[in-house]
This record gives structure tokens, sequence and C-alpha cells, in this order.
């Protein structure tokens, strides 16, 4: 079967590092999962891979090693349960993210991430764009994470007392890291789909490929964006008020309690999301989170937790997360992905023996290029793998950038083309 690549990244799915290999991403709006779908994940990864599900730091869902031929029927099987992967790749509006899964108001980001994400997955108007164009919806400004998105919603009052967010657009990671600004605050929810849509407007009328919204910031300047932007007729447009039934699939009521189950470098096996789908359906309704954290996250209901949750330890021994001693947001680096410097799985765990108490208690992240899949800008420590530089050997070494962030925004560099040796020394006196 002749496979085109662009129309295959628009479907969510990437050539892999290995010739004739795929990798395959399913969108999950806020990271939200239900133990059905999980299920049908778990069966693919087994049936045509090599049982093996990535969980990546947008709260989504990967499965690698797949072959052309297969590629059709996958997309079939997971249409068969509600799962997308159209625009999880390529120039579209991806997966909708949210790390405030944890937060109160959770239901509520979760609802607003579904329409979003079925507004714009799929809709020819919002495809063909010149680069990725991601979206992102928090409780708070806690994470940063809405400083790095193309468009960041932070819950807010509006102007009449009403829910609204406040609209962060412009942000991007990845060799050029910059901070997203504040376009408008308190903006009801009637106008985010249409504040949205005259951002992509501008974005695809004026970015070329294969820039990000970011790059209009650095040229043209904050304020002529914003300006650019409010005067796209649908900028100032409202949608009817959504009514019927709530969208989220995720319900927190009192003596409910959300529980994290660690999982090291987002790698489960499909036994093991079986696993954790049959313990959802028992004890949490339903319904999983992938957090950005690369873990698995459930509400639990009923006074029994932690029962509930040693039942799942016992059951998942040979789970490689259990008792994870740190951590650490990882990208497949040069596993499986072609981009990859280093073999970043390998790498965290030898970083990992290094860690004093100090460093282990820390949020870390390995990010296998300069691309930042993982963030490293918002850890507390980020590793980027930077270059490869020629060895003595006649081979090829990996040099590292170490990112430090204390504060709102971006980490800053504390060390750059960093050997192994010399990142370990950092690693080994870290201080907090």
């Amino acid at each position: 079967m002749t496979l085109d690549q662009k129309n295959l990244r628009i479907e969510g799915i990437y050539l892999q590092r290995q010739e004739g290999y795929f990798m395959q991403r399913v969108k999950l709006a806020a990271g939200v999962i239900s133990a059905q779908q999980a299920r049908i994940v778990a069966g693919v990864a087994e049936s045509f891979g090599r049982g093996i599900v990535h969980l990546t730091s947008r709260g989504s869902m990967e499965v690698h090693w797949l072959q052309g031929d297969d590629l059709p029927a996958i997309k079939q099987k997971f249409a068969m349960v509600g799962l997308t992967s159209r625009g999880a790749c390529g120039g579209a509006v991806r997966g909708v993210t949210c790390s405030s899964q944890g937060a109160a108001e959770f239901p509520q980001l979760e609802s607003l991430a579904r329409r979003l994400q079925r507004h714009f997955t799929g809709n020819p108007r919002f495809e063909g764009l010149p680069k990725k164009f991601k979206i992102g919806i928090e409780a708070d400004t806690t994470g940063g994470r809405h400083l790095i998105q193309d468009v960041g919603l932070v819950l807010a009052a509006s102007d009449n007392g009403t829910t609204g967010y406040d609209v962060w657009i412009a942000g991007g990671l990845g060799r050029e890291p910059r901070a997203g600004f504040l376009l408008e605050s308190g903006v009801p929810e009637v106008r985010i789909i249409p504040v949205i849509e005259a951002v992509i407007t501008v974005y695809a009328r004026l970015v070329p490929p294969p820039k990000r919204l970011k790059f209009l910031t650095a040229n043209l300047g904050e304020a002529e964006l914003r300006r650019l932007i409010r005067a796209e007729p649908a900028y100032a447009e409202k949608l009817l008020p959504v009514g019927g039934f709530p969208d989220s699939l995720t319900m927190t009521a009192p003596g409910k309690q959300r529980v994290v189950i660690p999982v090291f470098a987002g790698q489960l096996t499909a036994n093991h999301l079986r696993t954790v789908a049959e313990f959802t359906d028992q004890h949490a309704g339903g319904v999983m989170q992938v957090t950005v954290e690369q873990d698995i996250a459930f509400v639990i209901s009923g006074g029994d937790t932690e029962g509930a949750v040693r039942e799942l330890t016992t059951r998942m021994e040979t789970f490689p997360a259990t008792g994870a001693p740190a951590t650490f947001r990882i990208c497949p680096g040069s596993h499986e992905c072609r981009m990859g410097l280093a073999a970043t799985r390998d790498l965290a765990g030898e970083l990992i023996q290094e860690m004093n108490p100090a460093a282990k208690r820390q949020a870390w992240a390995i990010s296998g290029c300069p691309n930042s899949c993982t963030q490293p800008q918002l850890a507390t420590a980020g590793i980027v793998v930077s270059k490869l530089v020629a060895a003595e050997d006649g081979g090829k070494t990996p040099r590292f950038d170490l990112y430090r962030r204390s504060g709102p925004g971006l980490g800053e560099k504390a060390g750059e083309q960093l050997t192994f040796a010399e990142l370990t020394k950092l690693v080994r006196e870290f201080e907090s």
C-alpha cells in the first residue's frame, strides 16, 4: 500500500526510526479515557504492535511498531469506541490538554475540552495549517502550561461575574522557547470557540510553513498580533449557550478521592493497561485519566480507597513503575522516534541512580531532541539532548542542555552543551 506522509500525519501517524514501522497517536480530550476505550488501545497494541502503549506528556496515548497495511483497520477499531487520531500529528489542531485533572473544577474543564476537540477535529477549515496548533485548558497558572500553548485557557471570572477564561496565545517550546502572552481576560465560554477561530485564521494566513504562531510574535510584536486577531470578524462572535447534559466523564463528589499510579517513562504493556481498565470499571466508574506526567489517575468512589489501590498494586507486581523513585517525563527518544538523539529511557534510568534525595523529590523531564516534547522548560529540572558530536571511537556522543525552573515562567538554562559526565555530576550534586 502506498502511504503519503502528509496524509499519514493528519491521521495522527508518524514514521518510526525503524524502517517500515509507524507510530499511531490517539487524541484524548483533557487526558480522559474510558475503560472500554483503553481495552481497545491495549488490543491494538497487542494485535498490531509489540504490546506496548506509551503515555505522552500531553495526556494522549501512542502505539508503536505498527505496519502500514494495518493502519486502516486500526483506525476503524478506534472509531468503533469513539476514539480519534485525526489531527494528532501534522498541521492541525492537536488534542486539547489539561494538567488540572485533580482540581475541583475539572469536570467543567473537561466538558469544554471535549467541545473544543469535537469542533476542531476533522474540520477542513482547521487542517492544512503551517504546523501544529496546540490548545490547553487549566484551572490556574500554577504549572505554567498555559504559557506553552498556541492558545492557553485559564479559568477566571468574566466581566459580569460568570465563569470565563483568560486567553493566552503564541507560546511554544522547541528550539526557540517563547512564553505566550495574555490576549484577553475573562472571556465568556460562548466566545471561546470564535476567539480561537480568529487566532487560527490569522495564523493560517500569515505564517509560513513550518512555523508556529510564536513566529508572528517574534516578527510583529504582541501588540500588532493582538490587533490582527481582534480585527477578525469571528473574534467578537458569541455562540448560543451550551445546553443539555454535561460532557464530562469525570465526576467528583464528597467522599471521592483521586489516586495517581506512577508509570515510569509512560510505558505500559497491553496486559497492564487491561488490568488498569478492569480496576477502573470496578472502582472508578469506568473512567481513567492520562496525566501530563505520563501516569494513570482515577477518581475512586467508596470508602476503601487504600484497599483498592493495594489491590491494583498487587495485581500489577511486574508493573515497571511501581515504586518508581522519581517523577520523570520521558519521550521515546532514539528508542523509536526518528528525531531522537539519545536512548531516553536508558538515560533516565542511569540518571535516577545518581540522584540524591533532594533530586528525587523534584519533577524532572528529558527530551531526546531540541523539540522539547516532554516540556523540560516546565520541569523543576529539564534536560534536552541538544546535539550529537563526534567521539574518539568514530561514533557520536550526545550533549545536553539543563534547564532549571523556580518561578512562574519558563525554566532557564543552567548548563549548556554538557557531556554525560558533567550532567551526571550536576544531578548528583542537585539542590532544590
